[in-house]
């Protein structure tokens, strides 16, 4: 189950950001695939947040929490953070918010970090 998702998850999100380089016009260089695969893979993200928790609802067959966590540290953290607000989905488990504010403060200190390289001279 988790590797079924995960391969779904990951077909779409990249046919997702070849459509958002396609749709935008977008030229051949990393800062625009990067965005178009940020747009992708939090969109999917949302989508996959909202399901499960479509599936909790209906006490159906659920996503398993280590896609949604893959999900996130594949760059679809703020498309999580949306669908943990919009849906209230995973906002009461601890465990599962610590892990993935520690996704987040990881991404943040690699934009940072990425940024101090490439943009600020020393």
């Amino acid at each position: 189950m988790v590797r079924f998702h995960l391969v779904v998850a990951l077909v779409l999100s990249m046919a997702g950001a070849a459509v958002a380089w396609r749709l935008f016009a977008l030229a051949h260089t990393w800062p625009q695939w990067l965005a178009a695969w940020l747009i992708a893979i939090n969109l999917i993200t949302f989508v996959y947040y909202g399901y499960d928790k479509r599936q909790a609802r209906r006490g159906a067959s659920r996503i398993p929490e280590i896609v949604l966590f893959a999900l996130a540290l594949l760059g679809g953290s703020p498309g999580a953070f949306l669908a943990m607000s919009v849906f209230r989905h995973k906002t009461n488990k601890g465990p599962f918010r610590l892990l993935f504010w520690c996704i987040v403060v990881v991404q943040a200190l690699l934009i940072v970090w990425l940024a101090k390289i490439h943009w600020w001279p020393e």
